[in-house]
């Protein structure tokens, strides 16, 4: 299988439990829920995507052949000092329509903690060690179970609620991030206020200046 990868770089974790922790992001190209071109926008499933994930012309990406490739890209964007436990974001897109059960693997025998990112419209491959699963209104949810539901938050017609029976060990609120941001920032605290099953997510390295 041959990976198309948009970006890989090194990074803090901005988001969501792991938030602060040194990473490497590999994001693969291309998602089910959108194009990822502005004039396909308006008929997208996904229509609030704030992340450039067209082609394989960013730092670090490109194509990679083989899953020992790929390892060699991520391999290569971790310092080489410290004895930190390595992690490596497994982003997009949508990771989960490329990352197979061989490439994660690899990453393991690079010594890689692997986390992903996922909008839960794929069935993982088996041995990831954190799963972030984003639900989108109008994609059927595949996924019910993992270590992270992160609900962008307000979607319309969907109340958070909706997903509290489902087998995550932490469930996060992220406004979304548009014109409304404020506002959107706001419904979220009082919503975690009032139902603390749920935490704030908030995109700590918009904050930061941080990719």
């Amino acid at each position: 299988m041959t990976y198309l990868v948009k970006e890989i770089f090194y990074t803090l974790q901005g988001e969501g439990a792991h938030s602060g922790r040194p990473a490497v992001f590999c994001r693969f190209s291309r998602c089910n829920l959108w194009t990822g071109h502005e004039k396909d926008r308006a008929r997208a499933v996904c229509r609030f995507c704030d992340t450039d994930f067209v082609g394989i012309d960013g730092p670090g990406g490109g194509r990679f052949a083989t899953p020992a490739e790929l390892a060699d890209a991520v391999e290569a964007a971790w310092p080489t000092l410290g004895k930190a436990r390595r992690f490596v974001v497994c982003t997009g897109g949508e990771p989960l329509l490329q990352l197979d059960e061989v490439a994660v693997q690899t990453l393991h025998e690079r010594g890689f903690e692997v986390a992903v990112e996922t909008n839960g419209t794929r069935v993982p491959p088996p041995g990831i060690d954190w799963l972030c699963v984003s639900p989108k209104v109008g994609a059927e949810l595949v996924v019910e179970s993992g270590d992270e539901l992160k609900f962008v938050y307000p979607q319309e017609g969907v109340n958070p609620a909706r997903f509290e029976h489902l087998d995550f060990r932490s469930f996060r609120l992220q406004p979304l991030d548009d014109h409304n941001l404020d506002d959107n920032t706001k419904a979220a605290i009082s919503y975690c206020l009032a139902n603390p099953r749920w935490s704030l997510s908030l995109q700590t390295h918009k904050y930061l200046g941080t990719r």
